[in-house]
């Protein structure tokens, strides 16, 4: 019985994965070694897919993008914190170390 779960559930595992079983040695006549495949750089019959499109001036859009957001983040957090200071929510203390 305890025996027979591993195999059902290399029965019930996806097809593309490939099962390999050493029966050479006798020591290891009942192991088997399951090799996945990725599916991402092949299709199931095993062809090699072509190349992503690379998407050209990534680095540059991406400055584009997030520089703006950055500056409106600091535009944001800087008219916030003058707000608490200005309804004295939080005002730092001006500690006099000049003794």
């Amino acid at each position: 019985m305890a025996t027979s779960i591993p195999r059902l559930l290399l029965r019930l595992s996806p097809k593309n994965m490939g099962i390999m079983s050493r029966n050479n040695d006798s020591k290891t006549s009942g192991i088997t070694r399951v090799i996945q495949s990725r599916s991402a750089i092949s299709t199931p019959s095993g062809a090699i897919l072509p190349k992503p499109d690379k998407t050209p001036f990534g680095l540059i859009r991406m400055t584009v993008v997030v520089l703006p957001f950055l500056y409106v983040g600091t535009l944001i957090s800087k008219n916030f914190a003058a707000l608490l200071e200005e309804h004295d929510i939080f005002v730092p203390e001006d500690d006099d170390d000049d003794d």
